[in-house]
């Protein structure tokens, strides 16, 4: 009983904090999307495709995080504070590598990226403005975020939720007066947005850095500066790193394959489903703190090799999304047409978008699904490469031919074929339901 108690506090201190911090920070980037709605179709799709870029580097550097999760939870299991500390500095090293990396790349030759995505010149510029200004922000994100997934670690994921709250109330304050230009301030437009957006990262980034120093000074666990690893340290590092980089980032190309897709279908088929964009993240981040409740309790659990406990915790864990994912799918088909309503865009455009959100809504509790049992519950043993076949086999054998075939070869509009290359996420379940009965992800690290 008290085993149960300990379970479920577990989870509500990490999954609802989680969960709050991702309803608050997608709410506020639906407000963000409507004051940019105001804006017309072709800065829409122009910020759609310029984020969609940005997203690679937000999945890698969340594939970073989930490596430093992994490891912080395993070792927290063994009351290693030397392997702890290790495993937060060496990811944090990674993280900023990557961020300077992409800033390069978005800062250096953003018209070349977003030729990639649409052919449309005027939508070309507003991307390519918006992403070289966003790109300035990469660095605080990558502090942020591996702070944050230490602060979940140590079960004190409210001060993470209170830093994303902080930042994005930030952000959409920094929106109205610079995407309007109030207060003073010139219409900024587009480029406005993006630069609220770097602001608020780093207001962010610092109040987590501040929160966390004050958490550690009432805390047990005592860190060091320690980067280096042994052999063996290397090639079990590699060995988890390694495929959760390339599952992400082949994953996140997929997606960005996608979302070039519909920028060839049209104009008006990318700003669309630019619109739905923040219901769907929404949707997602309701349940994205099961997903990072499930990271840490069996990784937990694995790193005290207390293997039936983690399985059977592991199947209340996917069977509350399960739940949550349904009830939230019933509700947004009930209002997507209402949400969709209130953009100045044309109607045609509103009408395709509801179409979208609806199919979204019947695939969504397999997303939900896939979210829990390989973004948390697999990857927590450390074997990662598991998860890595499982993504690039959905994505790159089923979702991307499909979608092609759907877009180019069948000529189905836009929402048809989001809802066909979804149906990849049904098998990548299937494929992760038979990994998991089989307990072979189940690892204690060394």
């Amino acid at each position: 009983m008290r085993q149960e108690r300990r379970f479920y506090k577990t989870v509500l201190n990490i999954a609802l904090p989680v969960t709050l911090q991702s309803l608050l920070s997608s709410s506020f980037s639906v407000v963000d999307q409507i004051m940019t709605g105001q804006l017309g179709s072709t800065s829409i799709a122009g910020i759609g495709l310029g984020g969609k870029f940005s997203s690679i580097f937000s999945v890698l550097l969340s594939a970073i995080a989930t490596v430093a999760g992994i490891m912080i939870a395993q070792y927290m299991g063994k009351r290693s504070d030397r392997e702890v500390s290790r495993s937060f500095w060496l990811n944090l090293c990674m993280a900023f590598g990557l961020a300077v990396i992409f800033m390069a790349m978005c800062v250096g030759m953003p018209m070349q990226i977003m030729r990639l995505y649409t052919e449309d010149e005027a939508t070309r510029k507003i991307a390519a403005e918006y992403l070289s200004i966003l790109a300035i922000s990469y660095i605080p994100m990558a502090a942020g975020s591996l702070v944050s997934t230490l602060l979940r670690c140590m079960e004190a994921a409210m001060l993470p939720l209170y830093s994303s709250v902080f930042g994005a109330v930030v952000n959409t304050g920094l929106n109205y007066v610079l995407i309007f230009g109030k207060l003073g301030f010139p219409r900024m437009g587009v480029k406005g947005a993006a630069l609220a957006s770097v602001i608020s990262q780093v207001v962010s980034c610092l109040l987590t850095l501040s929160l966390f120093l004050w958490h550690y000074q009432r805390q047990e666990i005592r860190m060091e500066v320690v980067l280096g690893l042994s052999r063996n340290g290397r090639k079990q590092y590699i060995g988890i790193l390694f495929p959760i980089l390339a599952c992400e980032f082949l994953w996140s190309f997929g997606e960005n394959v996608y979302t070039a897709i519909y920028g060839h279908m049209g104009t008006s088929a990318c700003a669309a489903m630019t619109l739905t964009i923040p219901i769907q993240v929404l949707m997602i981040g309701a349940l994205s703190g099961v997903s990072q409740a499930a990271g840490v309790i069996i990784g937990k659990a694995l790193g005290s090799k207390e293997y039936d406990r983690a399985y059977c915790e592991s199947k209340k864990l996917m069977l509350y999304g399960l739940g949550g994912s349904v009830i939230l799918s019933i509700g947004l088909m009930a209002v997507g047409k209402y949400y969709v309503g209130i953009y100045q865009v044309e109607q045609a455009v509103r009408i395709t978008a509801c179409q979208i959100l609806v199919a979204f809504a019947l695939i969504s509790p397999v997303k939900v699904q896939n979210m829990i049992l390989g973004g948390g519950i697999i990857r927590s043993g450390g074997k990662t490469n598991y998860v890595m076949w499982i993504d690039m086999i959905g994505t790159w054998i089923f979702g991307v031919p499909l979608g092609l075939l759907a877009a180019f070869v069948w000529k189905l509009s836009i929402p048809y074929v989001y809802f066909v290359l979804s149906l990849e996420e049904c098998v990548r379940f299937g494929i992760s339901v038979w990994v998991f009965r089989r307990r072979k992800w189940m690892n204690s690290l060394e």
